[in-house]
């Protein structure tokens, strides 16, 4: 039967057959371009160079890049290591691998482990060139991957040096991107070479068990699959994935375990059609295991920065320990591999609408470095603000169009404010979230939904400081500070010394020897600059007054008569200083009162307090976390300002409060034990225990510890959550007397 063509079909298929000929033809006259002029080069393992480009070009072409990136990946080194210019480049092969090929070689000249302003430098390079064309950076992960998988062949020291930098930047860059196929082989790569002990232990262990490990996985798959089909949820695949070896190390690392002690060094995943279907995967998981409080994490409707999507879940199984499951359908699973990859396979196949346009517009923090280099010209404070974009934060709210941002832990408004621009952050006035006008030191919750007021005429706020956590906005708040308000800040500076020192001779001291030395051992050019810092808080008064001290006592007078009067002058001037009576109280608006700490809320250093007047005999002052629920109905002709003394006498005498905890925990022999070790690693006085176990449910442990302030109870918060037995923690309240 002679087949007989549609009509119209030769005119569609058409332009298709002439553009994959076209695509071909750039790439095979990219080999046959760089096959030719690196003739002769050898690498250092002694094979030809061209295996290299030929490796580079295979692993773009894997992440489904097209003809263009392909051809980049040939001719990635031709500029560096020929005389070919990049005229003749584009005469070859376009503009487009020009670029492509241009971005990289500057990248490759770029050195992340030099001086900091070098550094801080080659870093906006690098950002400047992803916001030019993302594509530069994946084929610079591509050719750093390759590099790092023949790394063998270099000396000890060069291995160690590429070894960091792959783990410090280009593993975390491949993350943002969410291409984590390739974050997890640098990851391993690096680690292999950093710490080749640790990586052939973890190494020996993951294979020593792998067989009993993948029998259980096998038998936990397979239930699942019964399950699921005999509800009719249709499932592309289910199968067990295990951790790379570096997510290990840094687990035991991190709960500070040995290897037997980690149940979770695999996963099963699960992959299926559709969102709904995930969601009902997740219904039978969670009926044929019991789900562990708090491991649920919804990453479909709440995806990462990068794009990733995925519910993830930690289940008891049949044998009573953890398993992590993940279900995600077949599109997600891409981007989990591919990230911002992905998003060429799906517009090259036709099976998403996702445009390479809109993809780049979801990395809108690469924008945002470039935004804020022009305001942080200092290169340690861009390096910070690197350093808190490049890796994930804790946090992840919405903005009022349903953009996710990404927050470090504790992180407020303030922060939030920043996040999104300079300007929005120097200009606000207030904040809602999920629709409730709330105090700009707010610690936002995953989830919330945060809207910036802003006025034309706010301005940001020294207070701000004090509980601002990222670096970005911090450096922010002390920038517009000194750009705007220089004499205001000296002005300050000078109050803020003078109340400290007296006005008898205090112009005197500005204009000495002495002083001036104050300000060059606090990284100042001149004394006005140290009063400026003094003024917006880049540098503490107790930290210049020390400096000071400690001049005045090297100083060695050199005419007796004059010299030895001023020197004599200022000593007493600073000793009066030492010796000037502060508050020795550890609570600022109470001195000369009665006080207690509200056992309804029990209150630490550096968390927000207020004081309350009491009633009856009693008549002191209780002092309750701002936002107690028992000071709803508190009348405000009660209520008084109070603050924590933060001296640095005070922290030379630190004093601890009462807090109790309630944990929840899998019931093993020495969970305990390793509660215990997080609190002494702490410093922390446990001053009474008392656990209850139930007949086969999880075990609650009561715990009364001594904390000094809000920052030690959070660092021992956090490490103790991520404890693998560790259920739920949380905070207990007594009636207050």
């Amino acid at each position: 039967m002679r087949h007989v063509e549609p009509a119209g079909t030769e005119e569609t298929v058409e332009p298709i057959r002439e553009k994959t000929i076209q695509d071909n033809d750039l790439i095979c006259r990219a080999f046959e371009f760089a096959y030719k002029l690196h003739e002769g080069q050898n690498r250092a393992s002694g094979e030809p160079y061209i295996m290299h480009p030929v490796a580079v070009a295979g692993l773009l072409r894997d992440l489904g890049g097209g003809s263009a990136l392909i051809a980049a990946g040939f001719l990635h080194d031709i500029i560096e290591d020929t005389t070919v210019t990049p005229e003749e480049l584009e005469e070859q092969f376009g503009s487009e691998v020009r670029r492509l090929v241009e971005g990289v070689t500057k990248l490759s000249k770029f050195n992340f482990s030099s001086k900091t302003e070098r550094q801080a430098e080659n870093f906006r390079r690098m950002f400047l060139a992803m916001a030019q064309d993302i594509r530069v950076i994946v084929v610079k992960l591509a050719d750093r991957l390759h590099n790092m998988r023949t790394l063998e062949h270099l000396s000890d020291e060069k291995r160690r040096r590429i070894a960091l930098e792959t783990r410090e930047i280009f593993a975390p860059l491949a993350n943002r991107l969410g291409i984590g196929r390739i974050k997890w082989e640098l990851e391993d790569l690096a680690f292999k070479y950093l710490e080749p002990e640790a990586y052939r232990e973890i190494q020996d262990f993951v294979a020593e068990k792998r067989v009993d490990r993948e029998k259980h996985l096998a038998n936990v798959a397979q239930s699942l699959k019964q399950r699921l089909e005999s509800v009719g949820i249709p499932y592309t695949d289910i199968s067990g994935r295990p951790k790379h070896l570096y997510g290990i190390y840094e687990k035991m690392q991190r709960q500070q375990k040995g290897y037997s002690e980690i149940y979770d060094v695999a996963a099963v995943r699960i992959i299926v059609d559709s969102n709904e279907a995930c969601y009902r995967a997740l219904a039978v998981v969670h009926d044929m295991f019991r789900p562990i409080p708090g491991r649920f994490k919804d990453y479909i409707g709440l995806p990462k920065p990068n794009r990733y999507q995925s519910l993830h879940t930690v289940v008891i199984d049949k044998t009573g320990k953890p398993l992590e499951v993940q279900i995600r359908t077949v599109e997600m699973h891409h981007v989990a591999e591919y990230g911002i990859a992905a998003h060429w396979i799906y517009k090259e196949s036709g099976s998403s609408n996702v445009q390479l346009s809109e993809a780049d517009e979801k990395f809108t923090w690469i924008r945002q470095l470039l935004d804020w280099q022009n305001d942080l010209k200092d290169a340690q404070e861009y390096l910070e603000s690197i350093k808190d974009d490049l890796f994930d934060g804790d946090v992840y709210v919405f903005t009022p169009q349903s953009d996710v941002i990404s927050l470090a832990r504790r992180a407020t408004p303030v922060d939030f404010a920043y996040r999104i621009h300079t300007e929005v952050g120097n200009h606000c006035a207030g904040a809602l979230v999920n629709g409730r006008i709330v105090p700009l030191d707010t610690q936002l919750q995953n989830g919330d939904i945060v809207e910036i007021l802003t006025q034309k005429n706010a301005r940001p706020s020294l207070d701000w400081l004090n509980f601002a956590v990222t670096t970005g906005a911090r450096n922010r708040i002390r920038q517009w500070y000194k750009r705007y308000h220089r004499e205001e800040n000296i002005i300050r500076g000078r109050e803020m010394l003078e109340r400290e020192l007296g006005k008898n001779g205090f112009e005197a001291l500005l204009k000495s020897a002495p002083m001036q030395a104050v300000a060059e051992r606090c990284n100042y050019h001149a004394v006005e600059d140290l009063l400026a810092g003094l003024g917006y808080g880049e540098i503490t008064l107790s930290h210049a007054l020390n400096r000071l001290r400690e001049v005045i006592k090297n100083q060695q007078p050199t005419t007796p008569a004059t010299a030895e009067a001023e020197a004599a002058q200022l000593v007493s001037q600073v000793k009066a200083l030492a010796a000037a009576p502060a508050s020795k109280s550890p609570i600022i608006g109470v001195e000369g009162l009665p006080y207690h700490i509200a056992g309804c809320c029990t209150p630490v250093p550096g968390e927000a307090i207020i004081g309350v007047v009491t009633r009856g005999n009693r008549r002191d002052i209780s002092i309750h976390r701002q936002g107690c629920p028992n000071l709803d109905q508190i009348p405000g002709d009660r209520l008084i300002p109070v603050s924590w003394n933060q001296s640095d006498s005070d922290r030379r005498r630190p004093q601890t409060y009462p807090v109790d905890i309630q944990i929840e925990v899998i019931d093993r022999v020495g969970v305990l034990k390793d509660i215990l070790s997080k609190l002494t690693d702490n410093s922390i006085n446990v001053r009474n225990a008392q656990v209850r176990t139930f007949p086969n449910q999880t075990a609650l442990i009561d715990l009364g510890i001594d904390i000094r302030d809000y920052e030690q109870l959070e660092r021992t918060f956090s490490q103790v959550r991520k404890l693998t037995d560790v259920l739920n923690l949380r905070r207990l309240s007594q009636v207050d007397e």
